[in-house]
């Protein structure tokens, strides 16, 4: 095994009542470990590429054999976004620093920032995710939508915060209501990890 299911590093039911345990369990146990294990098949034969951080083979993604591209980006992007996206959840977490100072000057205010976020993630058809990134050219924080498993990495931006908005990540207790789910949300962000992110994607 190559790739390895990352330990969750906060038990199922912390981030209730906002993201249930039921949930959590599914989707680490479940989704994220299929992920790992489809992306270690696809890699399997391919011993050039088995030493790559999974971030590296989805920004490269062109340097990737065409007979596995598809199943790299597919399973390894849905490892790297959920790699990340265990990280960003915390309760309690308050907007601060420079996170805050970014999403002030870039945003003009945090309500503005949350609106075209969640506009972001209520807009996105079918299954994928919404970010929050840093574009290293115009050296400032940007709001895009990504279809499926497809990282920002991809297009040259680094991401810094994401929601999943595949059903997985809520249907069990939100159902359709993936507009609830998204205003939730903000409650369990982990804005300390954020803010790290953004640190190092500058």
């Amino acid at each position: 095994m190559v790739y390895t299911l990352p330990e969750l590093g906060y038990d199922y039911d912390s981030l209730e009542p906002y993201i249930d345990a039921k949930t959590m369990k599914i989707h680490h146990d479940g989704h994220h470990a299929a992920y790992v294990k489809k992306l270690n098949d696809a890699l399997a034969g391919h011993e050039e590429l088995q030493d790559k951080p999974v971030e590296e083979l989805i920004r490269n993604l062109n340097s990737v054999s065409e007979e596995i591209r598809n199943a790299v980006r597919n399973n390894g992007g849905g490892h790297l976004n959920h790699s990340m996206f265990w990280l960003m959840l915390k309760k309690n977490v308050k907007l601060s620093g420079e996170i805050a100072n970014a999403i002030k000057k870039d945003f003009g205010n945090y309500d503005s920032f949350r609106e075209q976020f969640k506009k972001a993630a209520l807009g996105q058809f079918g299954s994928g995710w919404a970010w929050l990134v840093f574009n290293p050219a115009a050296k400032k924080l940007e709001i895009i939508p990504t279809a499926n498993q497809d990282n920002p990495l991809t297009t040259g931006k680094v991401p810094i915060l994401g929601i999943d908005v595949w059903e997985h990540a809520y249907y069990l207790k939100y159902q359709n209501k993936r507009d609830e789910y998204i205003d939730n949300f903000f409650n369990v962000i982990n804005w300390k990890q954020v803010e790290k992110n953004l640190l190092r994607a500058r």
